[in-house]
């Protein structure tokens, strides 16, 4: 009783069909992946500016403080 595996070496319309469908699959994976990287890296550069802006307006607010203290001791010694 000896068993013997036997492969059949054929390849059906079902199977290239599958492997077709897949890739289209993958490929539109990859394509909407794609995408999503490009309008991260948008939302990245635009994200970047604004924190340049915000960190000068806060070295700008932090001179201001400093010369508004400077006016204050000034009036106050005249006093």
């Amino acid at each position: 009783m000896s068993a013997t595996l036997k492969l059949e070496r054929t390849v059906t319309l079902g199977l290239i069909a599958t492997l077709f469908l897949q890739t289209a699959g993958a490929l539109i994976w990859v394509g909407g992946a794609e995408a999503r990287i490009e309008e991260l890296e948008r939302n990245l550069d635009i994200n970047w500016s604004i924190n340049e802006r915000l960190a000068r307006l806060e070295g700008e607010t932090a001179m201001m403080h400093q010369m508004l203290r400077r006016i204050e001791v000034a009036l106050y010694d005249e006093d």
